[in-house]
């Protein structure tokens, strides 16, 4: 039996009708080509089978189209809604994703890094705000963005929320409500996106003239036990402010439960605002305050980006830092101070 012949790309123009020029744009730049003519070429594609011929070809000219986004835990809410962006634009330029759960174990990323050297990867988006740098002798890498926690390295672009922005606007709406003695929960040096928030938050203090001994900071890890371990420590210490600012949503549910569990109501006793708009923030009782993340407008921003440097448009363009402003969303966690935490007259 005769081998089936390799279908090409004349093929597929032919049976559509089109260009071979048509053809190439609609399969490496389909936002250049009309939704009708597209149709045509991708029913002759899937004619011809001359998409899995063209990934063998790039396979065998050591590269692929396929993107790998590296993460420390899926299990983020932030994740997934930034994945689809990423994942919708990328499949309309003809690259596939591949997600990379490094657990935040360095091993991890560093063995998703020896797969990216072997394979030829065409690009790589970090979630994950670092790489193994001490391991990367010998390991070349393909373009990189990092997106939501820069990367710590000037040669990486990075898209993410304006941090400092969104800092600043979570403090300046319980200062406008009448907060004084503010507590800043997760500080931290282990994240820069954290610590960009606690810059935000330094700033409308400072602009508010409010003075350091009514700043009350707290270190946490962004997790929801450290959320409630703040509200012990502050008790423990008599140390009690009128409101909360947390780095995270899911560390200010940790405050609201740790704050329910003494007895305490919000925002009648206490106001609390999170960090990025999870899900979770609207089902709680009250609903959340918060600052909101772009996060599919992120995700969409960063393969944009680095699919600029895939196809050549951006070889020489500088590595640089690309912020995108987030929103002050108000629900029921913010009022006036309560008669526990209302300032000394």
């Amino acid at each position: 039996m005769a081998a089936k012949p390799t279908a090409t790309i004349e093929d597929v123009a032919r049976i559509a009708g089109v260009s071979i020029a048509t053809v190439s744009r609609a399969v490496h730049n389909p936002e250049k080509v009309a939704k009708a003519t597209r149709k045509k070429v991708n029913e002759a594609i899937l004619v011809t089978g001359y998409t899995t011929n063209a990934m063998a070809r790039s396979l065998r000219m050591g590269r692929t189209n396929i993107i790998l986004v590296l993460a420390p835990d899926i299990g983020d809410p932030n994740f997934t809604t930034t994945l689809i962006g990423i994942e919708n634009e990328a499949r309309a330029r003809g690259h596939a994703i591949l997600i990379g759960h490094t657990q935040n174990d360095p091993e991890r990323s560093l063995d998703y890094l020896r797969y990216v050297a072997s394979h030829k990867l065409a690009g790589m988006i970090l979630f994950t705000g670092r790489l193994p740098f001490e391991s990367l002798e010998g390991i070349s890498l393909p373009p990189v963005v990092s997106a939501f926690e820069p990367a710590g390295d000037d040669s990486f672009t990075y898209v993410g929320v304006d941090d400092r922005a969104g800092g600043r606007k979570a403090a300046e709406h319980l200062l406008a409500a009448g907060h004084r003695r503010i507590a800043f929960v997760g500080d931290t040096l282990s994240r820069m996106s954290y610590r960009r928030r606690r810059e935000g938050f330094d700033q409308a203090m400072d602009a508010a003239r409010i003075p350091e001994k009514d700043r009350v900071i707290v270190p946490g890890d962004g997790s929801l036990e450290s959320g409630r371990h703040a509200v012990e420590l502050l008790f423990i210490r008599d140390d009690v402010p009128s409101a909360f600012m947390c780095v995270n949503d899911i560390t200010a549910i940790g405050v609201m439960n740790g704050l329910a569990a003494r007895g305490y109501t919000i925002p009648q006793d206490f106001s609390v605002i999170g960090f990025d708009d999870v899900p979770q923030a609207t089902f709680i009782s009250p609903p959340l305050t918060t600052i909101r993340q772009p996060r599919n407008l992120i995700g969409r921003t960063a393969i944009i980006r680095l699919l600029a440097m895939i196809e050549g448009e951006a070889d020489n363009a500088p590595a640089e830092e690309e912020l995108i402003m987030p929103d002050l969303i108000l629900r029921g966690s913010v009022t006036s101070p309560g008669p526990i935490g209302r300032p000394n007259s």
